[in-house]
């Protein structure tokens, strides 16, 4: 997910302090760290002259953006319920000084302004195709006790060998499943999603006219 709003330069200092206090302060977003469905997030400032010039010549804007970018496994609704539900109060601290950011709650309004702001990604790699957070972890952790037992293993000792397979086996043994692709979290949603696009073509033409007029 990648979304840009724009933001009045005299505000965008203020996010910028709270995004250092939030670097500082990482039990605050305890909410956010909690949600597994979460790969990766992060909000970033562009101010109005950091815009790369590749040949169009320099942008003259009248504001500051933020940069929005995530990673995240589940549907779309699924991820904005779970950001909304889990840092309501950091999802508006996060965008404070946003133009006409309608707060998190009450959850409509936001999932609006989300759309309405939102870049489509054109293209997107994933390096764990059907594994979620958990099951990525779970790999890491499986890996970590591997390298043990090969370390184990090294020393030659076939008693000390099998009292560490046994340990390790028994520590790891809730993560060797294997993740596969999981199945349609909701078929609502599913056709949520369907039924949203051509809302979502109208509402961009309706924008787009109007900038135009």
């Amino acid at each position: 997910m990648n979304v840009v709003t724009p933001s009045h330069p005299w505000l965008t200092w203020i996010n910028r302090l709270l995004f250092m206090a939030a670097r500082g302060m990482p039990e605050k977003l305890t909410g956010l760290l909690g949600l597994s469905l979460i790969h990766f997030a992060r909000w970033v400032i562009i101010k109005r002259d950091q815009w790369p010039d590749l040949g169009q010549g320099p942008e003259r804007l009248d504001n500051d953006y933020m940069l929005f970018c995530s990673n995240f496994n589940g549907t779309w609704d699924q991820y904005i319920d779970a950001f909304s539900d889990g840092i309501p109060d950091g999802l508006n601290l996060f965008w404070y000084s946003a133009t006409k950011y309608p707060q998190s709650i009450p959850i409509s309004a936001f999932k609006n302004y989300i759309t309405f702001n939102q870049i489509g990604t054109d293209y997107y790699y994933n390096a764990t195709p059907g594994s979620a957070q958990r099951d990525i972890k779970a790999a890491l952790r499986v890996r970590e006790a591997v390298l043990e037992l090969a370390g184990v293993h090294g020393s030659g000792d076939a008693d000390a060998f099998a009292r560490a397979y046994g340990q390790a086996l028994l520590r790891v043994q809730n993560d060797l499943g294997d993740p596969g692709f999981g199945p349609v979290a909701s078929l609502d949603t599913e056709r949520a999603d369907v039924n949203r696009l051509a809302y979502i073509a109208a509402a961009q033409a309706q924008f787009a006219r109007r900038k135009g007029a």
